[in-house]
């Protein structure tokens, strides 16, 4: 946990956020998750918000803000003898509390009391939207609602999300742990790989560096030689000489922010010309990003830059033709590169996202397109000093997406489709860096990882010779 301080600070943030707002905010934090029965369970992860307000990292608590009072309460149940036994000897709730920065305790049955004690004097009870369905049940039962019924606050949701958005200087420390770890886990895979191994022996090692860091993956591991399937979790294909190897993954700091990184790479040890052809394309795009980044800036700008880079890249090798500007503007270097530019980064690798991309990723009023590849754009609103945010830019030759548009003659003004039967094997290439917006620009965080051609070729090398 962050010191006690942090997270009182924190909540009175919060409460000014909240303005003229009555009733009672109410946080549930995660419980246990069974895999098959009960008491077998998925490794337990906290609600994140609940994290970044009261810092707890153990199932079974709720906490409650009242906005008259001021009060901060944390409910739950304490550990028995027999919990002791299996568990060994845990915290009692007022110990949490304190750690948390001072707040008041109770059971959960006394959360049951206040919510219908609110629920009879019509006291407005502010939630965020729930993602897990137990969640739900839970305060269904406990406000008297069916589950799709829930008070989720809108005003709670905005001042969340403007209050969790600006990372501070403890929060940068920890992103920059995570990517440190990150970086880590991507050149083991990069010195280790040869011919003839499993995806999964891959993603096994990868994996183990976090876990051997005593942390964990901040997202399930995408490892694989169809790196055109863009959240492809197969892991059971063998490397060959000639394929490129995409791996996005990342790890968690201590406190669970976390990272978010890609490499592609060649299993032989060196590009071929067609791949570092499409790799540098993909480079410029992450340079051209990162070159662009700052406070005022809108992200949606810094992704329609990238596009138009890739698409010269594309028109460079003869992949594409006719006016860049046009060919953005209509759509057709999506075929290529058809999800968004980032996203945002922090205690969640898709910062905040329960809460709803519309309020995280884009400003009040500000439409999302509807357009194939743009509609995925994640983070389109003007950055601000303190964003967390990823830079990922990816050109992938989808098989059954570029048949259906030739098929279609969709775009043919813009690409050449004949010439895309020579790519029909050739996956795809994303690289991804996590940065940190500063009042002069944009800093890669962590430990930096190689990008540039010759020196992955140069990580490859160790691998192969050893």
């Amino acid at each position: 946990m962050f010191a006690p301080a942090t997270y009182q600070q924190r909540r009175q943030s919060l409460f000014k956020l909240m303005g003229r707002a009555e009733g009672l905010l109410l946080f549930p934090g995660n419980d246990e998750s069974p895999m098959n029965y009960r008491d077998n369970t998925y490794h337990f992860r906290q609600d994140s918000t609940f994290l970044y307000y009261f810092g707890i990292d153990k199932p079974g608590l709720f906490a409650t803000m009242d906005l008259a009072s001021g009060e901060a309460t944390l409910f739950g149940e304490e550990i028995t003898m027999d919990h002791v036994v299996w568990m060994g000897p845990q915290p009692s709730l007022a110990e949490f509390a304190a750690a948390a920065g001072g707040m008041k305790v109770g059971s959960l049955e006394d959360l049951n009391s206040m919510l219908a004690q609110s629920t009879r004097l019509n006291r407005s009870v502010h939630l965020l939207p729930a993602y897990r369905g137990e969640t739900q049940i839970q305060l269904a039962s406990w406000l008297g609602c069916a589950p799709a019924a829930l008070p989720v606050s809108e005003s709670l949701i905005r001042a969340v999300v403007k209050q969790r958005s600006i990372k501070s200087a403890e929060e940068i420390a920890q992103l920059d742990l995570a990517c440190t770890l990150t970086a880590r886990m991507h050149a083991q895979a990069m010195r280790m790989v040869r011919p003839g191994m499993l995806e999964a022996e891959v993603m096994a090692a990868v994996k183990q560096q976090a876990l051997a860091a005593n942390s964990d993956t901040s997202f399930p591991i995408i490892c694989s030689v169809r790196g055109e399937v863009l959240h492809n979790h197969y892991h059971g294909n063998r490397l060959e000489d000639g394929q490129l190897l995409l791996l996005d993954a990342g790890g968690e700091s201590p406190l669970h922010y976390a990272g978010d990184m890609t490499r592609t790479f060649p299993v032989s040890g060196k590009f071929t010309q067609q791949q570092k052809e499409i790799y540098e394309i993909v480079l410029s795009g992450v340079e051209l990003a990162l070159d662009m980044i700052r406070p005022g800036i809108s992200y949606l700008e810094v992704h329609l830059a990238v596009a138009r880079s890739l698409t010269v890249g594309l028109q460079q090798v003869g992949l594409m033709h006719g006016d860049p500007d046009e060919s953005v503007a209509a759509g057709a270097h999506a075929l290529f590169f058809p999800h968004g530019l980032g996203h945002m980064l922090g205690l969640d690798v898709h910062d905040m996202e329960n809460l709803g991309e519309a309020f995280v990723g884009y400003a009040e009023g500000q439409q999302r397109s509807t357009q194939f590849g743009l509609k995925s754009l994640r983070l389109a609103r003007p950055l601000e000093t303190g964003f967390a945010l990823t830079v990922e830019p990816g050109l992938y030759f989808i098989p059954p997406l570029i048949g259906r548009w030739k098929q279609e003659k969709r775009w043919e003004s813009f690409i050449h489709f004949d010439k895309l039967a020579s790519y029909t094997d050739f996956g795809g290439i994303r690289i991804e860096e996590d940065v940190i917006v500063t009042e002069s620009g944009g800093r890669v965080l962590g430990e930096r990882l190689a990008s540039k051609v010759e020196a992955v070729e140069a990580l490859r090398a160790e691998a192969l010779q050893a």
